[in-house]
């Protein structure tokens, strides 16, 4: 008598033979559960919003000596694109096995599930956590959920291929037009203001190694010392002046706990939506088309086995065309509410406000998503190479003239800079968005229609490698933009300005520095009169980097040619189809 292994009988439902379509099934079906799992998923863009609260967990007005830098926080994303890239790469031929329901419960459990264990992590001011949770959990999650649908989809719309991937993926690009609002709406539903003790100069302050303290009836008390603008960002929109560390909560917590639970059910309905096609399976009266213009030269009738794709030259340069594309954008978008507030913040004040700053985040979104299927669609046109060409050049011009708005703003406070800026990145997301969406179809030209699947799981390395180079990259030189403008400002400040503000000697600027005590902000309110706010341009020096990098991708895209004739599967494996 057979035994079965009861491991396997409880999980059968998931697997892939349980879930072949019957005769007759609409097969528009499965589109609105691949975009339900994208746009959870997808909601990874909205991040940025998260990186002000993380930063004032124990100062929620501002932050506190205790709490976490930008710098720390803002490679949790990374982390996870890290492990969404790694995941993906892997479980290529393990979708083939198990089938998109069963990576689609497990990106669930990963995705949800990191959540809640981040929402521990905040809690607690464990940092580890959060990167454990979020971003290696919650990072593989990304991977699972964003290879499943494309797969499926593919499978169910031969004769749409371009549309078909454009819809999930575009759904993915579009997670933060629901994300940002919510993120945003939650944070300030479950956040509470830390005890405010009154202004500056009625209370008390003194300083004990960087940190500042005043002194109470009932005995010495850490604090912060918020400017207008910073409390003007609080709930209730509170007042400038002295509030206590650790009495308030920015909500973050709570928020990642919300998230965590919506998320999983949403991932897990949707996952059982899920349904594949009947072997050889074809739409109804649907003929494969011949292709014969000037942009089928790249188009391979062949196809190169997943292993052997490795070993042509196509592959890196593509590897370095996504990689590079992706850097320049993700960077960006890590930190996009943080850099608008920045460049804007000190010479038109209304950008400060959190409505504008979360409205921008969600406009990146919408471009993003819009860009993908923009794009993907447009390649079929002017064929894929012409596309990324289109990105590089483009791309090009647009990250210089960043630093010419920012530039021309602290001399010119128009809004007029701020038109330009927002034009410039929203064309740069678009074609951020659009790589993603177009490089499915470049692989395949390529390479052709055999193992493009796999193929694509391993060229989103790239996708991993650009996780961790543009945030690396964005966060290294502003962090030496902003020492270079302190100790800039600090030298043109009197020594006794500074003692009165900090109750500290400018000989100890390097430990003010580190306590948060010392910012940029606080110095130049007691700057003398003409001195220019060197905020606005602390993202100079990393936009023309990001241009350069774009530089390279365009020679790197130029060089793609077709693969030789001495990779296609018919002669280093002749028992395979092409």
């Amino acid at each position: 008598m057979k035994t079965e292994n009861p491991d396997q009988h409880l999980l059968s439902f998931l697997m892939k033979d349980k879930i072949v379509a019957s005769p007759g099934f609409n097969r528009w079906l499965v589109p609105p559960a691949s975009i339900a799992i994208h746009l959870c998923i997808g909601s990874v863009y909205a991040w940025s919003i998260f990186n002000p609260a993380l930063t004032k967990e124990f100062g929620v007005v501002t932050s506190a000596a205790g709490d976490w830098n930008l710098s720390s926080v803002v490679w949790i994303f990374s982390v996870a694109i890290v492990f969404l890239g790694l995941a993906a790469a892997l479980a290529g031929k393990w979708l083939e096995e198990v089938g998109p329901r069963c990576v689609g419960v497990t990106a669930a459990f990963l995705w949800g599930g990191g959540f809640i264990i981040g929402s521990i992590g905040i809690s607690t001011h464990q940092l580890w956590l959060l990167y454990l949770g979020y971003g290696v959990l919650g990072g593989c999650g990304l991977g699972l959920g964003y290879v499943s649908p494309v797969s499926t989809l593919l499978r169910w719309f031969p004769d749409k291929r371009g549309m078909a991937t454009g819809m999930a993926i575009m759904g993915f690009g579009g997670g933060a037009i629901i994300g940002a609002p919510l993120i945003t709406y939650l944070l300030a539903k479950f956040a509470t203001e830390p005890t405010y003790l009154g202004t500056e100069s009625a209370v008390h302050l003194i300083t004990e190694g960087g940190k500042r303290f005043a002194e109470l009836a009932s005995g010495k008390v850490e604090v912060v010392v918020a400017t207008a603008a910073e409390a003007a960002k609080l709930p209730s929109s509170g007042d400038a002046g002295v509030y206590v560390v650790g009495t308030g909560n920015t909500g973050a917590s709570s928020v990642f706990l919300t998230l965590g639970i919506v998320y999983f059910i949403i991932m897990i309905l949707a996952s059982f939506a899920y349904r594949i096609p009947a072997k050889d399976w074809k739409p109804e009266g649907w003929i494969p088309p011949v292709k014969d213009n000037a942009i089928s030269k790249m188009i391979t009738t062949n196809s190169v086995h997943i292993d052997q794709s490795l070993k042509t030259p196509q592959f890196w340069l593509l590897w370095i065309v996504l990689c590079f594309n992706v850097t320049a954008g993700i960077g960006v978008i890590g930190i996009a509410k943080t850099m608008m507030t920045e460049i804007f913040g000190t010479t038109l004040p209304t950008i400060a406000t959190a409505s504008f700053a979360g409205t921008y985040v969600l406009m990146i979104s919408v471009f993003n998503m819009c860009g993908r299927f923009f794009w993907a669609s447009a390649s079929d046109f002017i064929g894929r190479k012409n596309t990324f060409h289109c990105f590089f050049v483009i791309g090009t011009l647009l990250y210089l003239s960043i630093p010419y708005a920012a530039s021309a703003v602290s001399a010119d406070p128009s809004v007029t800079w701020l038109i330009l800026f927002y034009a410039a990145t929203m064309i740069i997301f678009t074609m951020y968005g659009g790589g993603f969406a177009t490089i499915p179809a470049y692989l395949a030209d390529i390479f052709g229609t055999l193992h493009v699947g796999g193929i694509h799981g391993r060229l989103l390395t790239a996708w991993s490698t650009a996780g961790v180079l543009g945030p690396f990259v964005i966060t290294y030189l502003r962090n030496l933009s902003v020492e270079n403008a302190i100790s800039n400002l600090a030298s043109k400040i009197d020594p006794a300005a500074f003692q009165a503000k900090f109750n500290a000697p400018i000989s100890q600027l390097n430990e003010l520095v580190a306590a948060k005590t010392v910012t940029v902000a606080k110095l130049m309110e007691i700057a003398p009169i003409g001195t220019i706010d060197p905020t606005s341009s602390l993202y100079n020096t990393t936009m023309y980097v990001m241009a350069g990098l774009l530089v390279i991708a365009f020679f790197a895209n130029l060089m793609v040619r077709p693969v030789q004739t001495k990779h296609h599967v018919g002669h280093t494996h002749p028992d395979l189809k092409a």
